[in-house]
């Protein structure tokens, strides 16, 4: 385990140095013994693939004792003693999450490209991808984004040179080693070879996002005409906006 500075007000905690399912299982171990008995002064904690990200406020820091010219050692100590004797926590179960998608044409521009690029057919790209179950390693880049792995090696496709300049939300992509789901109409550089009719990100529930770290996904392909009557349903299950009165 190696934590290192971060600016003027986070420390980042190494746990691992390649992305795969036992960093990850570490990852998320440090994450929870550390959400389930905070450190003084530490407002965030960030999992990523490899790291864990503590953000704190230097004044806070200071307040609990930290020495003032040594803030960063201090709150560094603090997070070492804290993971050698981490609290009991009750061992999390991965939810297995189907996501149905509408593959190629409208909804996956870049399904043919992807095809070439594996020397497969489209429909066998398809299988392929619906196939694997994947790892939610993170969530980042917009509300609700989620990084899987798992992607099989022959479906390995480099990012778009030019990005996109919009992205329509419940895109399918994937992105080197990569794939995911973009949440929101953004710039994106993936090959888009699908799209889902789900909400990745729904602001008026809570938990906002549909998947979280830890999660596990499996994609089904849908025809066009049910993405249509599943897209209906979801915009039945979003809550009303409130009026102005």
């Amino acid at each position: 385990m190696q934590i290192t500075p971060l600016g003027d007000n986070a420390l980042v905690l190494e746990v691992g140095d390649v992305i795969d399912e036992p960093t990850h299982r570490r990852v998320q171990a440090a994450w929870r013994a550390l959400t389930a008995a905070p450190l003084p002064a530490v407002n965030e904690l960030v999992p990523a693939y490899t790291t864990v990200t503590v953000f704190y406020d230097p004044w806070a820091a200071v307040q609990a004792g930290a020495p003032e010219q040594n803030i960063t050692d201090w709150l560094a100590a603090q997070l070492r003693e804290r993971l050698k004797n981490p609290p009991k926590t009750e061992k999390l179960k991965s939810r297995l999450v189907e996501i149905p998608v509408c593959y190629g044409g409208e909804f996956g521009p870049d399904l043919a490209r992807v095809a070439a690029q594996a020397k497969l057919t489209p429909e066998e790209v398809i299988k392929r991808h619906g196939k694997a179950e994947y790892l939610v390693h993170l969530i980042g880049f917009a509300p609700g984004f989620p990084y899987l792995g798992g992607l099989p090696k022959e479906l390995q496709t480099p990012r778009h040179a030019k990005p996109r300049m919009s992205v329509p939300p419940g895109s399918v992509g994937i992105g080197g080693e990569q794939t995911g789901i973009y949440p929101l109409a953004t710039p994106g550089g993936w090959n888009l070879i699908g799209r889902t009719p789900l909400r990745i990100f729904r602001p008026e529930q809570h938990p906002p996002v549909l998947l979280t770290a830890g999660d596990r996904v499996k994609f089904r392909a849908i025809t066009p005409a049910e993405f249509v009557q599943l897209e209906a349903q979801e915009a039945k299950l979003q809550a009303p906006t409130s009026k102005l009165q």
